[in-house]
């Protein structure tokens, strides 16, 4: 398959983006790894009359300390999160969460921008930006909005993007001391798309939990956090009681579809399963930290 006709226009600063955008009125998309845009291109499952090419725009791709946050550019590639030194030292689930990406081609190609941009619910990014309660940027020639990203993702492939706005980094705050992680994810094949994943960060206050973070992807249409699993979790510890218990609560939340690649009961046995892995280990780097 090819591509329908479209004009090609790089760009050299994200003011001459914004134009372009302007200029197309809603018939343009942004285009910067092309890992997920050109695929749909070639299906003709998206027809813009425009492609603006945000590759050349400098100063777009960094991950760089700033006070008690990391700020992550658009442009940033998957495989620069993924060997970053201060992601694996500030926010290791990020680094782990990148080694189930797809493959070592694409990462080296696709971008943070690119990938939460397009919404993708089985993509690790997405899930991680809500799980981390990342705060991104956006910009239109009219001016600067902040957005959390669990407001950002609003369905299938749908987020809260403008035709004339694009998104240029996101903020994640580090996590306080005390902090355990784990991601895990399930897929047919490594570099396939996830069947069920999940994401968990706890931190430890006086010997129990004091603050949880449960995030999901691939049983929905968008990821999302589990926020009664969350409070069912603080101020207490870790026992296969309450792992079960929050296991329980989490198939019960969710709301899979049956594809071709796995029934919906069968994403909801997995949820459940990676949801106890990654409580438990969770719980030991956080107990770890503590010690």
């Amino acid at each position: 398959m090819k591509p329908a006709a479209f004009d090609y226009i790089p760009v050299e600063s994200i003011e001459a983006a914004l134009v372009a955008l302007d200029q197309a009125a809603g018939d343009a998309k942004i285009i910067a790894g092309g890992q997920s845009l050109v695929p749909m291109l070639n299906f003709r499952l998206l027809k813009p009359s425009v492609l603006v090419d945000i590759n050349r725009i400098p100063d777009l791709a960094f991950v760089i300390e700033d006070g008690e946050h990391v700020r992550i550019g658009a442009l940033t590639r998957h495989r620069q999160l993924e060997t970053s030194l201060l992601i694996a030292n500030r926010m290791p689930v990020i680094t782990e969460a990148m080694r189930h990406v797809a493959h070592l081609a694409i990462r080296n190609r696709g971008t943070v921008g690119g990938s939460l941009s397009h919404g993708d619910p089985a993509a690790e990014l997405p899930m991680l930006a809500c799980l981390l309660d990342a705060e991104l940027t956006i910009v239109s020639s009219t001016g600067k909005r902040l957005v959390s990203a669990n407001h950002f993702f609003q369905g299938q492939l749908t987020v809260d993007l403008g035709e004339n706005e694009m998104l240029t980094e996101i903020r994640i705050a580090k996590a306080p001391p005390m902090t355990g992680w784990s991601f895990a994810e399930v897929a047919r094949r490594g570099g396939d798309f996830a069947l069920a994943a999940v994401a968990v960060t706890l931190t430890v206050v006086d010997g129990v939990v004091g603050n949880a973070r449960i995030a999901l992807m691939g049983v929905g249409d968008r990821p999302q956090r589990v926020r009664d699993a969350e409070a069912l979790i603080a101020g207490h510890t870790m026992n296969m009681a309450l792992l079960n218990e929050v296991a329980e609560l989490v198939r019960g939340d969710v709301e899979p579809e049956t594809d071709l690649h796995a029934s919906a009961d069968y994403r909801r046995h997995l949820v459940g399963a990676l949801i106890r892995r990654t409580l438990a280990e969770a719980w030991d780097r956080a107990r770890s930290a503590a010690a």
